[in-house]
């Protein structure tokens, strides 16, 4: 049984220790935080290739003052000499490792992790499951820039089937009280996602007048074995670009958990529009992750 905190998704953190790490990220933001991780061993295991996740990882653990391992898949003895996860998580234990920050292909798999680990583990990423640092500084972005998100209407165009981000900022969107917009074909978008707060559109033009900020998906390509739709299609039906920009609201925002793809989900009109807030996005990441690390060993103060 887990003792200590792990973040493996949303639903691992109350409303309260929700906005603690909101108001820690804007504490850390404004000044440097010190050595509040000063002698833990933090190990990252990024069994997928990332840049803004496991840079801004990387740079949260060394700002905390924490003594940083970096292990690829060719390093672990899982993977390549037939250890078991959990005979790994023990190894690590053992040499003084106190937070594992994890991403995998494999659903679940940062779960389970953190059954075997006696320590902390965050989870950046499992399949298609969920992602809560880029979820928690999608919601920050968004709470900037609102102040508050009740009432708020936030559209989220593409490929939601395959998308960990949209997974757990949807539930983070619910929490919140927003109103949640799934927008995209039925192969990137199945009617059964539609749920209390939660409406579904096919017709992108037809939405983009009442939403307040649109958070846009790449189509995640290398988890379909053939594509249901072709790039032509997409482009036609979902893609933003000046002409729908136009349509939106004076104060619309327009956001991506990267990376993005030009000439796809959307246009380079997009990356000179003001409201584009990706680089925000971005940078919030280093921010949140340095909260949430400290919150899981430190607890609230």
């Amino acid at each position: 049984m887990r003792i200590r905190r792990s973040l493996i998704d949303l639903d691992d953190l109350t409303p309260r220790e929700l906005a603690y790490v909101f108001e820690r990220t804007e504490q850390f933001e404004a000044a440097p935080p010190g050595a509040l991780l000063d002698g833990f061993g933090c190990v990252n295991m990024f069994f997928e290739e990332s840049t803004r996740t496991f840079t801004s990882f990387n740079l949260a653990e060394l700002r905390l003052g924490a003594a940083v391992v970096n292990l690829a898949p060719r390093d672990l003895s899982l993977a390549t000499k037939g250890e078991t996860l959990e005979d790994t998580a023990l190894t690590l234990g053992a040499l003084g490792v106190s937070i594992i920050v994890v991403r995998h292909h494999e659903p679940g798999f940062p779960q389970r992790v953190a059954l075997a680990f006696d320590g902390h583990v965050v989870n950046a990423g499992d399949g298609v499951h969920a992602h809560p640092t880029q979820a928690l500084l999608d919601i920050y972005t968004l709470l900037e820039e609102f102040g508050e998100l009740k009432g708020r209407s936030v559209g989220i165009v593409g490929d939601v089937l395959h998308s960990r981000v949209a997974h757990s900022t949807i539930r983070g969107l619910q929490r919140l009280g927003a109103a949640v917009v799934l927008i995209g074909p039925e192969c990137f978008l199945p009617h059964d996602y539609a749920d209390e707060g939660i409406t579904i559109e096919r017709d992108f033009d037809g939405v983009l007048p009442q939403l307040d900020a649109i958070v846009l998906l790449r189509i995640q390509r290398e988890r379909f074995v053939e594509m249901p739709i072709t790039d032509e299609e997409y482009v036609s039906g979902y893609r933003l670009d000046e002409r729908r920009l136009a349509q939106l609201r004076s104060e619309a925002i327009v956001m991506h958990p990267g990376p993005y793809n030009r000439g796809m989900e959307l246009d380079d009109s997009v990356l000179e529009f003001a409201g584009w807030r990706y680089l925000k996005q971005v940078h919030h990441g280093v921010g949140i992750r340095m909260a949430v690390l400290d919150f899981l060993v430190n607890g609230r103060r």
